[in-house]
């Protein structure tokens, strides 16, 4: 074991009992190097983190631009930053028009956590719906709405007053009612294992929160961003929510999380209470370059065509395997089933040994999931489908 394994182990808190310990020394494009030299071809982008690969020198470049300018100069929302200005004019730009409003927080969690305040501030309401299978972080707010009870019930007590329907099924819509204050639900289920809902579904869950007057918060922390072949993965199913979360790839390898609503509804957070939301570092000005920066590259470097031909292929080689019991795709977001977690470790171990990184999902652990970096090449979708298929085989 080397030194810094051994210090890695011993002084920074961990979060399983048999991580990765890759020692980084460098990354760029879709490559993450150790310290011995040897090459990980990232299939998984920090999960869903690296959209446009690693260091992408448009977001170094603003990285570094901003870096000379400032660093923190206030807690949020009381000086005017050009970075920060920026950010919310290009993301807004991009939105339909009732999301008009953004509100820049450090991560994706603190992103729904502050959804969900919203949605109780703007309508009075306290009652919280959600579906099973969801993940939206593992802040308390957060992990009060997500779908996964192993994990929480060492946490207990979470939120009172939330439901959890049944994703992707009319039958439990009725039960979002006035005395609902929002519906949180992400427009893809990522940690569940890739599940997309059907047009339907999302159109009458959009109908009933406008019916009963509650808000409807898609996160898009891990599917937007152009994740799964559009920006925003709400753009493929034509509903618009109240509200919008995000995180993970906005700060293309920066951390941040947005917020995104109505200006209506964001100025309640000024008044009854006044700071009824507030922060530090959110909006801070060097992740805010970087995002914006981010923003740039997706719009002029990305090819939703070539995202979805190149899925489809990967899709294909490895879905040839009989191990592989079923694959769920949208754009470059996978899961790949298999019969058992046992055999989903030994193939992710094995993919880490050959220079590739996977990665399996907390709530669906008999897959193995990929989400590699939008800017991938064909050449590198075959090498990755090779290595993989070879993991499967000599495992």
């Amino acid at each position: 074991m080397s030194s810094s394994t051994r210090d890695f182990l011993e002084l920074q808190g961990q979060t399983n009992g048999s991580p990765y310990l890759v020692e980084v020394d460098r990354a760029e494009g879709i490559y993450i190097y150790d310290t011995n030299g040897k090459r990980y071809m990232d299939m998984i982008a920090g999960v869903a983190v690296n959209n446009i690969g690693h260091n992408h020198p448009k977001v170094v470049s603003a990285l570094k631009t901003q870096i000379d300018k400032h660093l923190h100069v206030m807690v949020y929302g009381e000086f005017i930053q050009e970075s920060q200005l920026n950010f919310a004019k290009s993301l807004s730009k991009l939105l339909p028009d009732q999301l008009n409003c953004v509100y820049t927080v450090n991560s994706g969690t603190e992103a729904n956590e502050a959804a969900l305040k919203l949605a109780k501030r703007v309508t009075g309401r306290t009652e919280l719906v959600s579906f099973r299978g969801s993940y939206h972080g593992s802040t308390h707010g957060s992990l009060s709405v997500s779908g996964n009870e192993t994990k929480k019930e060492a946490f207990r007590p979470l939120l009172p007053d939330v439901r959890f329907l049944t994703f992707n099924s009319m039958d439990e819509l009725a039960q979002i009612t006035q005395k609902t204050a929002g519906v949180i639900i992400e427009t893809i289920q990522g940690d569940a294992g890739v599940r997309v809902p059907t047009k339907g579904f999302l159109a009458a869950v959009r109908s009933r929160c406008s019916e009963v007057g509650a808000l409807l918060i898609f996160d898009e922390i891990q599917c937007g961003i152009g994740r799964t072949g559009s920006l925003f993965a709400f753009e493929q199913f034509d509903v618009v929510p109240d509200i919008l979360t995000l995180g993970k790839a906005l700060g293309g390898g920066m951390p941040i999380g947005a917020l995104v609503s109505s200006k209506e509804n964001l100025e309640t957070f000024k008044h009854n209470p006044m700071l009824g939301h507030i922060t530090t570092f959110g909006g801070h000005p060097v992740v805010c370059a970087a995002a914006n920066a981010c923003l740039e590259v997706i719009q002029t470097e990305i090819n939703y065509a070539e995202v979805e031909r190149l899925g489809q292929l990967l899709e294909d080689l490895i879905g040839q395997n009989s191990e592989i019991k079923e694959v769920r795709r949208i754009g470059m977001m996978f899961a790949f089933d298999m019969a058992s977690f046992e055999r989903v470790e030994k193939v992710v171990h094995k993919c880490l040994e050959k220079g590739l990184i996977s990665f399996w999902f907390l709530s669906h652990p008999y897959s193995f999931r990929l989400s590699p970096p939008l800017t991938i090449s064909e050449i590198e979708i075959r090498e990755a489908g090779r290595i993989i298929l070879e993991a499967i085989e000599e495992t």
